[in-house]
């Protein structure tokens, strides 16, 4: 879609708009980097903006942005289902489940077979009770879980129950990595998928790599990124 062919009135009345999140890039940057091109195109002193579902600066892939009337419906979008792809490192464990914090090797780790790995992917397919990770944005007594584990301090998490509709793996590579597509209920974290799985394996594991496909019926193949859309409204 090109999004420069609308018009103010077409943003203010209700826009889907479909964002490839780039790596390092916040949800909150991408999200002001839409807003900020849409108000300089349009001379707007506001507007509405907002996404349905964060994506952490380490991933990249599928941000819906609503824009105007369309924010009534974030929730809508935010409870579809999610596709991801991604590769989860063996062999080592991190604080944060991914690579915010500093890989720890795990001492004596022997890769696992194929069948062990094949009977671990099939545990976590279904409805499974899944803790997040301390390094998250979910807020405990008013304060962010990731505010807590930066300070070192630690806090029981409750578990809660996700859905994995589909979970593939591809054979685990000479680095002792594996390659992944999930497809998930709201609230999972492919995070902690990959740390529960090294667990189960009793290998260690972290998220090396991730990017969401897909939200309900949007993939990312038809979004494009931040500086692109600025490029269709024709600012800088």
């Amino acid at each position: 879609m090109d999004y420069g062919s609308l018009t103010a009135e077409d943003f203010l009345e209700g826009q889907l708009i479909l964002i490839d999140k780039p790596l390092h890039w916040s949800s909150f940057q991408a999200v002001n980097a839409v807003k900020w091109a849409i108000r300089k195109k349009h001379n707007l002193k506001k507007i509405k903006i907002g996404h349905a579902g964060t994506l952490d600066p380490l991933a990249t892939g599928l941000l819906i942005i609503c824009a105007g009337k369309m924010t009534k419906q974030i929730q809508n979008y935010q409870g579809q289902t999610k596709g991801y792809t991604g590769s989860i490192q063996l062999g080592a464990t991190t604080d944060s489940y991914d690579l915010e914090t500093e890989p720890q090797v795990v001492e004596g780790y022997q890769p696992p077979t194929a069948e062990a790995i094949e009977a671990s992917r099939v545990s976590f397919v279904g409805m499974i009770q899944q803790q997040p990770p301390l390094f998250s944005a979910l807020k405990k007594d008013g304060k962010r879980l990731y505010e807590l584990a930066r300070k070192g301090e630690t806090t029981d998490i409750p578990f809660r129950e996700i859905e994995i509709h589909e979970f593939q793996l591809e054979p685990l590579k000479e680095d002792n990595s594996m390659d992944f597509l999930v497809r998930c209920s709201k609230g999972t974290y492919i995070r902690s998928l990959a740390h529960d799985m090294g667990q189960k394996l009793q290998t260690g594991g972290y998220l090396s790599a991730l990017r969401r496909i897909q939200i309900g019926d949007f993939h990312v193949d038809k979004a494009i990124e931040p500086l692109e859309f600025k490029k269709q409204l024709g600012v800088e």
